[in-house]
């Protein structure tokens, strides 16, 4: 092992993607650790206090924008590269607006890994070809981010939600996060506050619209004249057809 070549920490819960990394840049660089979730980057950073890190967005546990923050918190200098599949400008916005260096995607060119590499540890940054840079400059020159300030959750919040949406129950939560079981319910409680009038809201928009339409079907399959502009008699087999295709949209469709 060479002295003095920039230690890096590569982060994707895919094995076979951080294994290639791994041995793409190992050549070059120290790579001293390979990690497959969020909060084993964090602790691993931590500990080994890397110059460069490639993390992933999506990750288990810890999503990578979240960890990436916490680790610029406690290391300022580390840089971070974020090797995704998501290629929306928004998502690169974020990245950016949270200490990112690079965005690349994975479909890149593993040449293209190298270089970004390269050029984040000379003090530049890197984008990813694919997306449009003009639209990145614009959106980080706007100030905008992927919720507004007042409505972003709070970084416990987020930990919290992030397991929830993994499948994880409660008691699994408060495992990892180090919480009291009643602590991540009043979490989860207080993310159910705010959806119910919005639930309520769409539930009751659905019932009236199926009302609606199968009031004046239900008519006209008895036989009645229903008044519907800019039809005054609507012959009973279309009713049938229309109310035939509405059920079958109803029970395609997903919210």
């Amino acid at each position: 092992m060479e002295r003095n070549r920039p230690k890096i920490i590569i982060a994707d819960d895919h094995t076979l993607v951080a294994e290639a990394c791994k041995k793409l840049l190992e050549a070059e660089y120290d790579v001293v650790a390979t990690v497959g979730d969020g909060r084993a980057l964090v602790r691993a950073a931590s500990t080994l206090k890397p110059q460069l890190i490639v993390v992933d967005v999506a990750m288990p546990l810890l999503n990578g924008l979240d960890a990436g923050q916490q680790i610029k918190q406690m290391l300022p200098s580390v840089k971070l590269v974020y090797l995704t599949m998501s290629q929306d400008a928004n998502m690169a916005v974020e990245a950016f607006r949270r200490g990112a260096s690079a965005y690349l995607l994975k479909t890149c060119a593993a040449s293209e890994l190298t270089v970004a590499v390269r050029e984040v540890l000379k003090g530049r940054s890197y984008l990813s070809p694919a997306i449009a840079s003009d639209t990145v400059d614009f959106l980080l020159r706007q100030g905008k981010v992927l919720a507004e300030e007042g409505d972003q959750l709070t970084e416990r919040q987020r930990a919290v939600l992030q397991l929830l949406a993994e499948g994880k129950s409660m008691k699994e939560i408060a495992s990892v996060l180090k919480l009291t079981p009643r602590t991540v319910a009043f979490h989860k409680y207080r993310f159910w506050q705010p959806l119910r009038h919005t639930i309520y809201s769409f539930c009751e928009s659905v019932r009236t619209i199926t009302v609606d339409f199968l009031r004046p079907c239900a008519s006209l399959l008895r036989g009645r004249t229903v008044e519907m502009e800019p039809f005054q008699r609507v012959p009973r087999i279309f009713a049938i057809v229309m109310l035939v295709l509405f059920l079958v949209v109803l029970a395609r469709w997903r919210p």
